[in-house]
């Protein structure tokens, strides 16, 4: 398994600095968050993309993934979100990342089922044109649709292979699934998997990997063992949580910790 983190741990930071860090600490790969506050958004110019891209590939560092805030299963109308995600696709294809991560987001009026259909009928939408770019939207474990089980209904109803998921470990344990319960039921559609760490359900300021109660072990070990060698992307949540530390003086630890976990597991 390749290794990445995600640029929310070091919000606002340019991205010669993000690559430098990734280059420097052992990182294979970094996912960017995609929003105006970043360097890297749907707004960027072709030219400004190329030159993004230029400076990955000078680096040796993989762009793993765009982390999108467009909510497909929620309230409204469909072209805004479908749009939303268009857009993150071609930033995608033109950065040369295969994975664009999008919410669920439905809304509390919502039953189930409508927000299912309404999330499955616009990421069939939006597959048939990331198919066209080579790229992936991954639909991540969050918020509405938390559990592997809970973002499998919706992918079923999809069907289309640009349309995956993104396990994210915080949130199925949240949602009280196991891991091994979330990897069946994501198996089939899995892009890749975010890790992280907190205190307590109660407390989830990020922590070194490691240092919380996340079953990180357990979530590696079910995917060594059943041979998924894809990324395992470390997204520390440092914009939403000024206290707490820097990721920069965790990078290294947190690389050792993933590849002793790896290391037990194989």
């Amino acid at each position: 398994m390749k290794l990445a983190f995600s640029t929310l741990g070091v919000p606002g930071l340019p991205l010669p600095d993000v690559l430098r860090l990734a280059s420097a600490h052992g990182y294979h790969g970094v996912e960017l968050r995609a929003h105006p506050e970043e360097p890297v958004h749907a707004g960027l110019s072709p030219a400004q993309r190329a030159d993004a891209a230029a400076l990955f590939r000078a680096a040796g560092v993989e762009v793993l993934g765009l982390a999108g805030y467009a909510r497909v299963a929620a309230p409204g109308e469909d072209g805004p979100v479908i749009e939303e995600v268009r857009e993150l696709v071609g930033l995608a294809h033109d950065l040369g990342a295969p994975f664009v991560r999008v919410f669920p987001g439905a809304g509390a009026e919502q039953s189930p089922d409508e927000a299912d259909a309404v999330a499955a009928r616009r990421l069939g939408t939006a597959a048939e044109y990331a198919a066209d770019l080579g790229v992936r939207i991954l639909l991540e474990t969050h918020d509405s649709h938390r559990t592997g089980a809970a973002a499998t209904r919706v992918l079923g109803l999809v069907g289309h292979r640009q349309a995956g998921a993104l396990w994210d470990v915080m949130h199925t344990w949240l949602g009280g699934e196991q891991p091994l319960d979330t990897y069946a039921a994501l198996a089939p559609y899995l892009g890749y998997v975010q890790v992280k760490d907190i205190a307590s359900t109660e407390d989830t300021t990020p922590l070194a990997l490691g240092a919380g109660v996340l079953p990180l072990a357990e979530c590696v070990e079910v995917l060594a063992r059943h041979g998924w060698d894809g990324w395992l992307c470390w997204e520390y949540e440092k914009r939403w949580y000024e206290t707490a530390e820097p990721l920069e003086g965790l990078l290294d630890a947190g690389r050792e910790h993933l590849r002793r976990l790896l290391n037990e597991s194989a």
